[in-house]
């Protein structure tokens, strides 16, 4: 396969990548609203739209990626009362910590990570246009958009307005003329931050800043817009229905991605719950590219479980990577081909990692090439960026009780010694020893390698 099929949640079919221009591709990923520490939730679109973009630059000569910052908002505003700090600082705060997050994870910066804050008066001028052509009406200092006045709405998530609203939280409230109108513009009180407006004191909705902020960057329509499963509906039907309306175009974007939900040992995450699982603290525990490497272990828009086991088994799936590819450093980018086709059939990362696996298989075989290849290869995955070295000394918190790495190799070591000899006694005794200390070896035509249970 050689060229990019990616599966379109507005057509629900998997088709062939045509950017609108091949020279200069355009990606939108919609960003935190900054409240709060990430959880591994929020930390899979970061890392499945990084891979994305990492590929795509591969394919072509320019990629803009813009990921946005939310930092206005109701939830941000009640999290600053409860804390008892300023809006600002709780903003300053968290974007801060979202950036050590996404260091951890091994995502690379988008080329622009604009804040909604910023773009008020794009914002403002959009809403006005869409005033101006119907599409919005103004009431008790509220700007709501109008479904009504678009044929299509409900392209994106194929269901009626009847069923959206059954099947969502849609609020609803005396000023609107139907109970699928959604907010573009609400006033604001002293406590909250304002802005001064042709419609009064007020803040903007949350689905007009992403449209006005893509718009900003990126033009009234561009090539990709990519998000979570839960944002489907209402926030990408209503970006389209701004978008659209406003510029008078029949797309925001031609291609939507969407990645899958993420629940740990089978249970669904929820911050009203108070169960979610913090990406710093699992990566405390594992290590950031544990992490990373697990929420790429399933398809991105399968449901993703992640578990104890699962982190286990990333972990020494890096560590077997990590010792075939050593310390070496490619003099030429050898990117392998069957890789390649595996993330062009829609991303397929499970398959990508197995092929690194298979290259891993062969550089222990001594192959020519096939180290280079595997190091060229999983970077566009966003792994094996360090040493075999550097990530060996730094994997001393993942010891199995009290047992390093270089310890664990020494005795393997002695045990295939061992067995050269004959002494079968010696070589099962250290297996024992291993075992007890939850060490699992498997041993092939290939020799020998470990993992942690």
């Amino acid at each position: 396969m050689t060229v990019l099929r990616l599966h379109n949640t507005l057509t629900r079919k998997k088709e062939n990548f045509s950017p609108i221009n091949p020279d200069h591709v355009r990606v939108y990923a919609c960003g935190p609203t900054v409240y709060g520490r990430i959880h591994i939730g929020n930390a899979r679109p970061i890392v499945v739209f990084d891979v994305l973009v990492r590929l795509l630059r591969l394919l072509h000569s320019k990629v803009t990626y813009v990921r946005n910052i939310t930092d206005v908002d109701d939830k941000i505003n009640a999290r600053a009362a409860e804390r008892g700090i300023s809006i600002d600082e709780l903003c300053t705060e968290t974007i801060e910590t979202f950036h050590q997050d996404t260091v951890r994870l091994g995502a690379l910066d988008p080329d622009i990570e604009p804040r909604a804050t910023h773009h008020i008066d794009e914002m403002k001028e959009m809403i006005a246009t869409l005033i101006d052509k119907g599409h919005a009406y103004e009431t008790d200092g509220h700007v709501l958009f109008d479904v009504s006045t678009m044929d299509n709405y409900g392209s994106l998530s194929k269901r009626s307005v009847d069923d959206m609203i059954a099947g969502a939280r849609v609020e609803i409230a005396s000023y609107k003329r139907d109970a699928a109108d959604f907010i573009l513009w609400k006033p604001s009180n002293d406590d909250q931050p304002g802005w001064d407006s042709p419609w009064g004191l007020g803040r903007p909705g949350w689905h007009i800043e992403c449209s006005a902020m893509a718009k900003t960057y990126l033009g009234e329509v561009f090539d990709i817009h990519a998000g979570g499963l839960d944002l489907i509906f209402p926030h990408h039907e209503n970006e389209i229905a701004q978008s659209c309306c406003a510029h008078n175009n029949a797309y925001m974007a031609h291609y939507w991605l969407h990645n899958g939900f993420v629940t740990m040992n089978d249970v669904k995450m929820s911050k009203s719950l108070g169960n979610t699982i913090s990406v710093a603290d699992v990566a405390d525990k594992y290590r950031g590219e544990t992490l990373r490497v697990a929420l790429l272990a399933a398809h991105y828009r399968a449901p993703l479980d992640l578990s104890d086991n699962s982190l286990r088994d990333a972990r020494n799936g890096l560590d077997r990577l990590y010792r075939a590819v050593g310390d070496i450093t490619p003099k030429l980018e050898r990117v392998d081909a069957d890789f390649t086709t595996c993330l062009l059939d829609d991303l397929n990362t499970p398959a990508a990692i197995a092929r690194l696996h298979e290259l891993a298989r062969l550089a222990n075989r001594g192959e020519e090439g096939a180290a280079e290849a595997l190091k060229s290869s999983a970077a566009v995955l966003g792994l094996l960026q360090q040493t075999a070295s550097a990530w060996a000394k730094a994997d001393k918190t993942g010891t199995a009780n009290g047992m390093d790495d270089d310890a664990i190799d020494i005795l393997i070591t002695i045990r295939k010694q061992a067995r050269a000899n004959r002494d079968f006694a010696k070589a099962d005794e250290i297996r024992d020893q291993l075992t007890k200390a939850d060490v699992m070896l498997e041993d092939s035509v290939d020799g020998t390698i470990w993992r942690r249970r």
